[in-house]
């Protein structure tokens, strides 16, 4: 039933990072809230920090249950991924502005531009194989049902994260993303020169 619990909790926070990123939604309250939507970003992080902050909580109130043995192998794969995912976040997270991603800078002027460069030129979505890489190093390191929980939520989440991030990237940068698209893979590079 645990397990239940922490997959429902992950349905309600993709959802919510979903439908409250959507571009419709974005347009609705723009609209609504005229000069007040200039916080909608920092309420948007928030939102998301409580329901991960709530996941972990509940994640650590579970009875850890072992799936398969632990095994110095594993643990250093596993530490090898999450550092190698946490290095890949730190990167990719160095292209675009963190205050205005979190939305603490809401009178920012700054334009939005596609970046296409450094990891953006070789993957479309640095982030989510940061989050795939540093998920599956814990599944590895801990070997429990909770961290299984977690990855396959992910795992589950992903096409359709990247679908409605996508639609919503289209909508903004038109014809240039579409042929970025084309161009750059989304999660795995590519490996031939």
């Amino acid at each position: 039933m645990d397990y239940m619990l922490l997959a429902g909790s992950w349905l309600v926070f993709y959802f919510l990072h979903s439908f409250l990123a959507s571009s419709k939604l974005k347009r609705i309250l723009k609209e609504k809230l005229a000069s007040g939507y200039k916080w909608y970003r920092l309420f948007y992080s928030a939102i998301s920090l409580v329901l991960f902050l709530g996941i972990l909580i509940q994640s650590v109130l579970i009875q850890p249950q072992r799936i398969f043995e632990e095994s110095n192998l594993l643990v250093y794969l596993g530490y090898m991924l999450a550092t190698f995912g946490t290095i890949l976040s730190v990167k990719s997270s160095k292209a675009w502005s963190l205050k205005k991603f979190l939305g603490i800078n809401p009178d920012s002027e700054e334009t939005e531009i596609l970046i296409k460069s450094g990891l953006y030129g070789k993957i479309r979505h640095p982030l989510y194989a940061a989050l795939l890489m540093i998920f599956m190093g814990y599944l590895l390191v801990a070997g429990t049902a909770t961290a299984l929980v977690h990855l396959a939520c992910l795992l589950i989440y992903l096409p359709f994260g990247i679908y409605f991030e996508e639609k919503n990237l289209i909508e903004k940068f038109g014809d240039s993303y579409k042929t970025y698209q084309k161009e750059v893979p989304p999660l795995i590079p590519r490996w031939s020169r």
